[in-house]
């Protein structure tokens, strides 16, 4: 079955998030994600409280930029998570908006080379391992968590491009791709994804599970707000992306991306949405009962 979910966008204010996550909770959304965009709102942070003020909807953040991040920090803040709510935690790490990474002086010159380094410790260290590392970006000193998750938790990485892709399939658990995304963007980054397992020599039988974000717009201006919203980020050219329409087109929509090779679609709504919290019930209560 394709896992179903929605985001909250974080340029909604985070006192929103209550209510949203509350409703979540209720109608029975399967997984509600996080963005950490700069300059707006935590991941880490407004993960812990989506998780504690809910029961059972699984919290991804989708994603952390490495290179704001030190990877103890991050090793440290995902197993404290994942000990408080087990099986309920989804954290992908990136490379980051690279215009957003020059503000803050955190642009890496091999932005590859730190998401490798970063991703191989943080998986190590959310083993329970002990690291000494001396690499370009990563240097840890006998490093080793006192609270390591209690078992097995799984590490996603976003990605785009062909080198990253292989990447995500060589050193992470799972793939994230935007909603720039087309239902052959997926082909392609399984793909790439399968080649880079193949390279590491990853077991063919571990489940690698691929995220996908949909531009969805529904209600009586759905059409034109998904357009805007495609205009505004250069992506109108492109063909297959976003949907507009009833629950019946989304579903449609998410199953095109299912059989392209997605695990989880993920509804993302326009920036200008003017219902999150019918969105999120959109969501859960007409389109899930839609798709297989």
């Amino acid at each position: 079955m394709t896992s179903l979910g929605a985001v909250f966008r974080p340029q909604l204010p985070p006192e929103r998030l209550r209510d949203v996550v509350r409703l979540a909770d209720e109608v029975g959304l399967e997984e509600l994600w996080l963005w950490e965009d700069c300059f707006r709102e935590g991941g880490i942070s407004t993960a812990a409280a989506a998780l504690a003020w809910s029961e059972r909807v699984r919290v991804g953040v989708g994603l952390l930029p490495v290179p704001l991040r030190n990877v103890a920090i991050t090793a440290m803040e995902a197993a404290a998570l994942h000990r408080m709510f087990p099986g309920r935690a989804v954290l992908g790490v990136g490379h980051g908006v690279q215009d957003w990474m020059g503000q803050v002086g955190a642009r890496a010159e091999s932005p590859l080379t730190l998401l490798r380094e970063h991703l191989d410790a943080l998986r190590a260290l959310l083993r329970g391992e002990r690291l000494t590392v001396a690499g370009r970006y990563v240097r840890l000193d006998d490093v080793a968590l006192d609270w390591p998750p209690a078992g097995p938790v799984p590490v996603f990485a976003g990605g785009e491009g062909p080198r990253t892709l292989r990447l995500t399939g060589e050193a992470a658990d799972g793939t994230i791709m935007t909603a720039a995304t087309s239902p052959d963007g997926v082909r392609r980054a399984r793909r790439l994804i399968e080649e880079g397992r193949a390279a590491a020599g990853r077991d063919a039988g571990e489940p690698h599970q691929v995220v996908v974000y949909l531009l969805t717009a529904t209600g009586p201006d759905a059409a034109d707000r998904l357009r805007a919203e495609l205009v505004a980020e250069g992506l109108e050219p492109v063909p297959d992306l976003g949907v507009a329409g009833d629950a019946d087109a989304v579903a449609k929509a998410v199953q095109r991306l299912a059989e392209a090779g997605a695990d989880s679609v993920v509804l993302q709504p326009t920036a200008d949405e003017p219902d999150p919290e019918g969105f999120v019930r959109f969501t859960a209560e007409e389109v899930r009962p839609l798709v297989p």
